[in-house]
C-alpha cells in the first residue's frame, strides 16, 4: 500500500481549493489583501494565511469574508466546503475540545448507524475490546498530549459503555491486529494480561471474528497505520495529529482490499487463540523476572 498519500492528499487539496475560491472571489470584488484586512480589521497576515491555506478559515471568517467582498450569495456553498473539510479532517485538540468522555460518547452514536465493523490495529488493543485498566492507559496517554485529565474516569466508564454494542445483535466485528499489538510495552504487564485473557473471550462469539498477524508471517502488505472501515460508508483513520474520515468510493474500495488482504495473512479461531496463549506466557514471563529483580 502507498504511503497515507490518497487521504493526506484529499485533505490538503480541499483545503487549498477552499482557499483558492476565498481569493478569487476576493479578486472578483477588486479588493487587495490588504484593503480586505482592513475592512474587516484584520491583520493583514491573517488574509494571507487564509488565501495560502495556511490557516482553516472559521464559520465567522467565512461569512465575514464574504460580506467584504460582496458575495454574499457564496456564504453557504464555503461553509458546506469548510464543514466537509472538518469532518474529513478533525483535529484531535478540537474533537477533544468537550473532554474525553464527550469523544466517546460522539463514538457510540457512530456506533448505532453502523452494522459490519472491520478494523486493523497494528499497535492498540481496540477500543471496543479494551479492559477498564488498558483504556485507562490509552486515556492518560492521549491526557498526556492534549490534557483533559479530570475526566479519564468517565471517559473509562463511557468507553466502557460502548461495548455493549458487542453484544447487540444485527452487530458484526472483524477485527484483525498484529502480535506486536499483544507485545508491545504500552501499559504494566499485569493490565496487559487481563487484556489478552478479555481478547481470548471475545474471540469465542459467533459475531466477533479476530484475527492475529503472527510475526513469523509474511506480510504482502506493510502495517503502516490502523484504520476502521463501518459498512461500506466511512473509513476512519487516526494519526497523531487528526482523525480523518473518508466517505469517498475509491478510498473506501482501497482499504477494504487492504484489510482482506492483511485478513488473509492473519491466524483465526484456535489458530489465533494459540498465539493469545503464547503472548499470555511471554507477558507472564515479563512479571516472573520484575519480581525476580526486585
Amino acid at each position: 500500500m502507498p504511503r497515507n498519500t490518497s487521504t493526506s492528499a484529499d485533505v490538503n487539496d480541499a483545503r487549498n481549493e477552499l482557499a483558492a475560491r476565498l481569493r478569487e472571489l476576493r479578486r472578483a470584488g477588486g479588493l487587495t489583501g490588504q484593503q480586505l484586512a482592513v475592512s474587516l480589521s484584520w491583520q493583514p497576515s491573517k488574509v494571507s494565511k487564509i488565501e495560502h491555506a495556511k490557516q482553516t478559515p472559521t464559520d465567522d471568517d467565512i461569512r465575514a469574508w464574504c460580506r467584504g467582498v460582496d458575495a454574499e450569495q457564496e456564504i453557504e456553498s464555503l461553509l458546506a466546503a469548510l464543514h466537509t473539510l472538518e469532518t474529513r479532517h478533525a483535529e484531535w485538540r478540537r474533537l477533544l475540545r468537550g473532554g474525553l468522555a464527550s469523544y466517546q460518547e460522539h463514538h457510540a452514536r457512530d456506533d448505532d448507524l453502523g452494522t459490519i465493523f472491520r478494523a486493523f490495529c497494528p499497535v492498540f488493543v481496540p477500543g471496543l475490546f479494551q479492559t477498564p485498566e488498558y483504556a485507562r492507559s490509552r486515556f492518560i496517554e492521549s491526557a498526556r498530549q492534549f490534557g483533559h485529565r479530570q475526566d479519564i474516569d468517565s471517559a473509562v466508564a463511557a468507553r466502557m459503555q460502548r461495548q455493549e454494542i458487542l453484544s447487540r445483535p444485527g452487530k458484526k466485528f472483524r477485527i484483525v491486529i498484529t502480535e506486536a499489538t499483544l507485545l508491545y510495552t504500552l501499559c504494566p504487564p499485569e493490565v496487559m494480561l487481563d487484556q489478552v485473557g478479555r481478547l481470548i473471550s471475545l474471540s469465542m462469539l459467533p459475531n466477533i471474528r479476530l484475527g492475529v498477524i503472527p510475526f513469523e508471517t509474511f506480510s504482502p502488505i506493510a502495517p503502516q497505520h490502523g484504520f476502521w472501515i463501518r459498512d461500506a460508508d466511512l473509513v476512519t483513520v487516526e494519526t497523531f495529529s487528526a482523525e480523518l474520515n473518508l466517505a469517498q468510493p475509491p478510498e473506501i474500495e482501497l482499504y477494504t482490499k487492504v484489510f482482506e488482504s492483511l485478513a488473509l495473512t492473519a491466524d483465526h479461531d484456535r489458530k489465533a487463540r494459540a498465539l493469545l496463549d503464547r503472548a499470555l506466557e511471554t507477558i507472564a514471563a515479563r512479571i516472573r523476572v520484575r519480581s525476580e529483580q526486585s
